[in-house]
C-alpha cells in the first residue's frame, strides 16, 4: 500500500481547517511533520490535493471527490481497533445541535448516552441550522439535530421530533389578556425574533405568510434566552419552541398569546452526510434518538 492511515488524517485534518498548523495541532504533531506527510502523500501519487491561497488551504476539485473515500476509511479503521480493543462503543462523537435542541433536549440525551456507554464522549457543537448543516457537510460533525428545513445534495435528512412556536409576551403587555389575536394585532406588534439562518426564523416566516413584510420587527438576535429577557423587559413580543418558553410560562414571567389560523408546527430533524460511515457509536445514538420520538 502506498499510503498510511497517518497521511490521511493529515489530508483530512487540514481540509477541516484549511491550515496546516492548525491541523497539526489537532493532530499532536510538529506543523513540519504534518507538511512533511501531506507533501510526501500528494508526491507519491503526483497529484495536488489543495489550492494555496495565501495561508490557507482550499481543497481541489481532485481533493474534494477523494476526501469521503477518506473519511470513511478512517472511521472503519477507527471502528477495527475500537472492536480490537474490545470496545465497541467508544471514542468521541461529534454532535451538533441548534440552540432550542441543544439548551434542552441534547444535554440529558447526553447523560443517557454516557450512561450506557461509559467509554465513549460526546462533544456537543451548538448553532444555528445553517452553520450546523455546513459543518456535517464538511465531516466537522458526525450528526446534526435541527429545528430548520435543509436541501443540500450531500446531507440526508431523517424526521425526528414534533414541535410547536408560541408567540408570547410579559404578563404586563396590553394583549396579555385577549383570547385571541387578529392579524391586525400582529401587525400592530413590535416583534423580538431570531436571526435568518436559524430553523425558529424559518418556521416564524412561514407562520406569518401573507404578512410577514408588514410585520415591525424590532430585533433579531441569535439567543433563546436574550429574546425571552427583552420580552420580559417590556420590549416587545417574542415567538420560539414551546419547549423553550414551560419554565418561563410555569413561573409566570411570560406568558403565552393565542394566534389562530396561523400554522407554528415544525419537525425537528435528523441530518446526517450521505456518505458517512455510522461508527457504533454514531449508530447507538441514533438508536438513542428515535427512543426520544416515540
Amino acid at each position: 500500500m502506498r499510503y498510511t492511515l497517518r497521511q490521511l488524517e493529515v489530508f483530512v485534518a487540514t481540509a477541516q481547517h484549511e491550515n496546516i498548523s492548525r491541523a497539526a495541532s489537532s493532530l499532536a504533531m510538529s506543523q513540519s511533520a504534518a507538511s512533511g506527510s501531506l507533501r510526501e502523500f500528494e508526491q507519491q501519487f503526483d497529484v495536488q490535493l489543495f489550492d494555496r491561497v495565501g495561508k490557507r488551504l482550499r481543497l481541489s476539485e481532485l481533493g474534494r471527490q477523494l476526501r469521503p473515500a477518506a473519511e470513511e476509511l478512517l472511521a472503519r479503521a477507527r471502528a477495527l481497533e475500537q472492536a480490537l480493543s474490545g470496545e465497541e462503543v467508544s471514542g468521541r462523537l461529534q454532535v451538533g445541535a441548534t440552540l432550542t435542541i441543544g439548551n434542552y433536549l441534547a444535554v440529558p440525551m447526553i447523560a443517557a448516552f454516557r450512561a450506557r456507554y461509559p467509554a465513549a464522549d460526546v462533544a456537543l457543537s451548538v448553532a444555528n441550522t445553517a452553520a450546523i448543516a455546513d459543518r456535517v457537510a464538511h465531516y466537522a460533525l458526525d450528526i446534526g439535530l435541527v429545528e430548520g428545513e435543509l436541501s443540500h445534495p450531500d446531507l440526508s435528512c431523517e424526521p425526528w421530533q414534533m414541535d410547536e412556536l408560541t408567540v408570547f409576551a410579559a404578563p404586563g403587555h396590553p394583549l396579555a389578556r385577549k383570547p385571541a389575536l387578529s392579524d391586525a394585532d400582529l401587525l400592530g406588534l413590535d416583534w423580538i425574533v431570531r436571526e435568518p439562518g436559524s430553523g425558529t426564523r424559518q418556521t416564524f416566516d412561514r407562520a406569518m405568510h401573507g404578512i410577514l413584510p408588514a410585520l415591525r420587527i424590532v430585533l433579531e438576535l441569535q439567543h433563546t434566552e436574550a429574546i425571552k429577557r427583552a420580552v420580559e423587559a417590556g420590549l416587545g413580543v417574542g415567538c420560539l419552541s414551546r419547549i423553550s418558553l414551560a419554565e418561563a410560562f410555569a413561573r409566570g414571567s411570560l406568558v403565552p398569546l393565542h394566534v389562530p389560523g396561523r400554522d407554528f408546527t415544525r419537525r425537528l430533524q435528523i441530518v446526517l452526510h450521505r456518505q458517512k460511515f455510522h461508527t457504533a457509536a454514531l449508530r447507538q445514538w441514533l438508536a438513542l434518538c428515535r427512543e426520544q420520538a416515540q
